[in-house]
This record gives structure tokens, C-alpha cells and sequence, in this order.
């Protein structure tokens, strides 16, 4: 009863079309495994986020904040409540000089060639993350020597309690895949990127370089959540897993990538359960040899 009120509700701001019902999520993340949503809902500007969410918070009925799914392992009984894709949506953006402002379901990808575009420099390394805007920010994601902590100068976000806050520079406390944001729970609704002039041409071949080295080295053809694990301090998880004897390790239709150790692959008939347990053997079996914990840098999120 709850479900159908809310689903309900949510129909009359975002529309009959944007409100899914028992939603398979492995069409909605990059592994392409887990279960079903009870609700997936597509808003297509922050405010109808914003009354989403207020409409959840009202009713505690439980809910769910997404990008586009590819830091993300939803396990194989789904997720109860409400899944918030911003992905899709919540795509406006504004250039400004140096600076570009976008609202969070944007993708990095998307952002970078609007950069290229305007001749702006700074964020050739996002070029090749097939993440959102609101989800790097929270994690602060990063490749190549880059991080978004180098270019967001302000963000606009929902609080725990439901209030909309702004924050800058070093407000956002950003640190190793991490914030004030991931820290203290919040919603990110847009964030303003500050980049610099620089040489079309110049830009254009820095990311052809890192999307070729991107090619090389890592199974761009396969289901994946990109790099699994985060970096030990003084160690890379990649080296360390390869070390361990477990390149091309399976279990089910898991495997660690024969490309890159630090990837974890769906080989097509994967599951969640697969991928998780296989992401606790690496764990348990690099503890076991080197006495280094790999703490995971993708999202676990679901019923099992």
C-alpha cells in the first residue's frame, strides 16, 4: 500500500514515465547484476529531486541515491524503497570563462569535451571516468595524477535533513575517495568546476593519450565497476592481487581481469553474489600474504 501511495505521489512531479516499478538494477549498473528496485524514479531537474526526497523523508519511506551505476553493486534481492537515478536528467550545464557549473547527473565524460569545446584545461583526466558529476564529487574520484578536488570550487547539495546547503573550496574537506558530503551524508545537486585557458589541440590530444593508455591496460570491453579497490598506502591493490597468484581467479561468473588485477569482471553470467564473494576472497587472501587490507572502492548496496 505504502509503495503503490508513494509511487503515486512521485508520478505527479516527475511523470507516469519516469517511475519504473519493480526495476531489474542490473540494467542500471555497469557489472549489469542485481536484483529489483520497488521504485526507480528519474527526476529531471533538482527541485523535483528535491520533492522526491522530501516525499520519502515525509512517509520514512526508505530511498536511494544513484548516478549511472558504475561504482555500484546492487545485490540480487534488489533494493526496497526508492532508487533516485540522476543520470539521465539532471543534465543543464553553464560556461562561464573559466569556470563550468553542472547539475550532478551529468557524466565526467560528458563534462570534459564540453571543456575541450571551450578550450579549458584542467579536466582531461575525468575524460575517461564513466561516472557522474554528483558521484565523483562525493568520493572524489579521480585517475591519471587528477582529482576533482583540483577543479570544484563549490557545490550546491541536500543535507541530511533535508535542507539545501552550499559549500566552497576547502569546505568540500575532500580527501582520498572521500568528502564532507560522503562524510556527513548529503545529496549533491550541482557543482561548479573552476578550469583554466588553455590549447585546443593541446587538450585534445592529452585525452586521446590517457584514452589510449585507458585501452591497454584495462578490460574496457567487459562488465565492470572500474577499479574495485582503493590504493594502500604505499602500495598499488593491482600489484598486490597479481602477487597473490589471482589474475584471471574466478568464482561463478566473477573473475579478476587477466588485463588489469585491479578490475573484477562480470563474464557474462555473474552475480552479485559472485562478485562480492569473490571481492572477499582477494581481501582475505592479500591480508593473508601481505598484511595489507583493501578496502573497496565501489558501492555495495541491496538484500542479499
Amino acid at each position: 500500500m505504502q509503495k503503490e501511495l508513494v509511487a503515486e505521489l512521485i508520478r505527479n512531479i516527475v511523470g507516469k514515465e519516469n517511475v519504473l516499478i519493480d526495476e531489474p538494477m542490473s540494467k542500471h549498473t555497469s557489472f549489469k547484476v542485481g536484483g529489483n528496485a520497488d521504485l526507480l524514479v528519474l527526476p529531471q531537474n533538482t527541485d523535483q529531486l528535491i520533492e522526491i526526497v522530501q516525499i520519502c523523508r515525509e512517509r520514512e519511506y526508505p530511498f536511494f541515491v544513484m548516478g549511472n551505476g558504475t561504482n555500484l553493486i546492487v545485490k540480487d534481492k534488489g533494493i526496497r524503497g526508492v532508487v533516485i537515478k540522476t543520470f539521465g536528467g539532471l543534465q543543464n550545464f553553464r560556461v562561464c570563462d573559466d569556470m563550468i557549473e553542472a547539475e550532478s547527473g551529468i557524466l565526467l565524460s560528458k563534462l570534459s569535451n564540453i571543456a575541450l569545446k571551450n578550450s579549458l584545461t584542467g579536466l582531461e583526466f575525468a575524460s575517461g571516468i564513466p561516472g557522474t558529476l554528483g558521484g565523483a564529487v562525493v568520493m572524489n574520484a579521480g585517475a591519471y595524477y587528477g582529482e576533482m578536488k583540483d577543479v570544484v570550487v563549490w557545490t550546491r547539495y541536500l543535507d541530511r535533513q533535508g535542507f539545501v546547503k552550499e559549500i566552497e573550496y576547502e569546505q568540500h574537506q575532500f580527501g582520498y575517495r572521500t568528502s564532507f558530503i560522503q562524510t556527513n551524508g548529503g545529496i549533491v545537486l550541482k557543482s561548479r568546476l573552476k578550469l583554466r585557458k588553455g590549447n585546443c589541440s593541446e587538450i585534445k590530444a592529452l585525452m586521446d593519450d590517457l584514452a589510449k593508455r585507458r585501452k591497454e591496460k584495462q578490460p574496457l570491453d567487459m562488465p565492470s565497476a572500474g577499479s574495485v579497490f582503493k590504493r594502500p598506502e604505499g602500495y598499488y591493490s593491482g600489484q598486490l592481487i597479481e602477487s597473490c597468484g589471482l589474475r584471471g581467479y574466478s568464482i561463478g561468473g566473477a573473475q579478476v581481469s587477466n588485463k588489469h588485477c585491479g578490475f573484477i569482471v562480470n563474464n557474462g553470467n555473474a552475480t552479485a553474489k559472485d562478485i562480492i564473494a569473490l571481492i572477499k576472497f582477494v581481501q582475505d587472501k592479500v591480508k593473508s600474504e601481505f598484511g595489507v587490507e583493501l578496502q573497496t572502492e565501489v558501492k555495495i548496496v541491496g538484500e542479499d
